[in-house]
C-alpha cells in the first residue's frame, strides 16, 4: 500500500510540522495549516492508526545519563534461521536500542549504548557473544552524530 493513497496533501503538511518538532501544540498546527486544531488531532489519530505516524516520545540524551559509548554492531549468525531466537534473547539486554535484520556482511546490525569500555567488554564477551548461534561480532564505534532527522516529506 501506497502511503500517497494514506495521506493527502494536508496530512503530509502536518507530518512535515510534527516531525520537525513533536511537541508543537495541535492550535499551532491547526494555524500553519490552515485547519481547526480538532481536524488535526483526528489526522494525526488516523495517520498513527494506520502505521504512517510510528512513535512519538521523548529523545532522551544517552551521554545525560552516564551511557557515554554508543556502538554498532554487526553480528554474524550460525545459520539465518536462527534470527528470531536471537533477537529474542537481544530484546533481553536493555542496552540496545535498535536491531535490524540486513544482507550483506552481517546477518544482525545492532545500536547499544555502554558507560565505558569495560561496561562494553561485558555486554559483547558476557551477554551477546554468549548466545546460541552468534558466531562473530564486529564492533564500530561512533565518534560523533550529527545527522538525526526523519525522512523527507513531499507536499
Amino acid at each position: 500500500m501506497n502511503t500517497n493513497e494514506l495521506t493527502d496533501s494536508i496530512d503530509r503538511k502536518i507530518l512535515k510540522i510534527i516531525t520537525l518538532n513533536a511537541r508543537i501544540p495541535f492550535r499551532d498546527v491547526a494555524e500553519q495549516v490552515g485547519i481547526s486544531r480538532t481536524s488535526v488531532h483526528q489526522r494525526v489519530q488516523r495517520m498513527t492508526d494506520i502505521g504512517v505516524i510510528k512513535n512519538s516520545g521523548f529523545h532522551v540524551n544517552p551521554q545525560k545519563l552516564g551511557f557515554n559509548m554508543c556502538v554498532y554492531v554487526g553480528i554474524t549468525l550460525e545459520k539465518g534461521s536462527l534470527y528470531n531466537s536471537v533477537v529474542s534473547e537481544l530484546e533481553k539486554i536493555p542496552e540496545i536500542v535498535e536491531s535490524q535484520f540486513t544482507l550483506g556482511a552481517y546477518t544482525i546490525l545492532i545500536k547499544l549504548y555502554a558507560h565505558d569500555a569495560n561496561h562494553l567488554m561485558e555486554l559483547l564477551n558476557g551477554r551477546i557473544q554468549e548466545i546460541p548461534g552468534v558466531i562473530n561480532t564486529e564492533t564500530l564505534t561512533s565518534l560523533d552524530q550529527r545527522i538525526k532527522r526523519s525522512i523527507p516529506i513531499d507536499d
